[in-house]
């Protein structure tokens, strides 16, 4: 039987394209959510939007395993910027994801146990890999690094017609997630006080969270939108194009599932939970 992968975004722009590519699909609604189910590249997937917040998403991604058996679970969508080094339509690949607003010590006496959460590592390698190929830059190196990188970059068929601009960025970082809108530099600044996080939003560790308890492998992206410096109202109303960080999100995720069908067919490496 085929592996299944569940993917979720928090809006449904986030997830769109995905459900375009998927074959032989079906659609159901159920327990708040449009699922859509069908085969890509060998794997059974499972899309749905959750919408925002740890609970929905949380709740989604529950749903996602105990009733199509997920054995992977993969969260995409936009985040505003914490880290300096990183600009709007930069990646931000959630190596760590932590609570903003939370008691972690009491989140840690159920299990997992745990305070802070992970995406899995051969799936954070695979995505820096999806990013590379895609003419990504990692915003950590310097010097003569990031000259042969930037090199690389721009030998990349996807930087064919944007090659005299500098190459999106990336960073296998720390993600916060809070169940608010950080806005203003007083609570951007508590934000990264509190987490260290590279960017913050609100549901990646949720996604992070339900998998671990669930002991499964998992991935969380993150592109940003903003730079936690504006109000919500002021935010929506700002013209930047979200349906591109959407389009991008999800091109990026079914590069991810195309590289993982090769990795698997080629090292036989298994996403079955232990």
């Amino acid at each position: 039987m085929a592996p299944t992968i569940g993917i979720i975004g928090a809006l449904e722009k986030e997830v769109r394209q995905i459900y375009h590519e998927i074959e032989h699909g079906t659609v159901a609604d159920e327990a708040g959510l449009t699922v859509m189910g069908g085969e890509y590249c060998g794997f059974n997937l499972v899309v749905t939007t959750a919408g925002m917040g740890t609970v929905n998403v949380a709740a989604a991604a529950q749903h996602l395993i105990s009733r199509y058996g997920a054995n992977a679970l993969i969260f995409s969508g936009i985040a505003g910027g914490l880290n300096p080094a990183l600009h709007i339509g930069d990646v931000v690949i959630g190596e760590r994801l932590r609570y903003i607003d939370t008691d972690t010590s009491l989140i840690a006496e159920s299990t997992p146990h745990l305070e802070e959460f992970t995406s899995s590592d051969f799936l954070v390698d695979l995505a820096e890999e999806t990013l590379v190929a895609h003419g990504f830059v990692n915003a950590a190196l310097a010097g003569d690094e990031a000259d042969e990188a930037r090199r690389v970059a721009d030998s990349s068929p996807y930087r064919r017609n944007s090659a005299d601009t500098e190459p999106a960025r990336y960073l296998r970082g720390t993600i916060a997630t809070g169940n608010r809108f950080i806005t203003g530099a007083e609570l951007r600044q508590a934000v990264v006080d509190a987490t260290q996080a590279d960017c913050a939003e609100m549901e990646g560790a949720a996604v992070a969270h339900i998998a671990a308890k669930n002991r499964i492998d998992c991935l969380v992206l993150r592109a940003i939108s903003d730079n936690c410096d504006e109000a919500y109202d002021a935010f929506c109303e700002r013209e930047f194009d979200l349906d591109e960080y959407a389009r991008s999100a999800s091109a990026l995720t079914l590069s991810i599932v195309r590289r993982l069908s090769n990795k698997l067919r080629l090292t036989q490496h298994s996403i079955y939970a232990d």
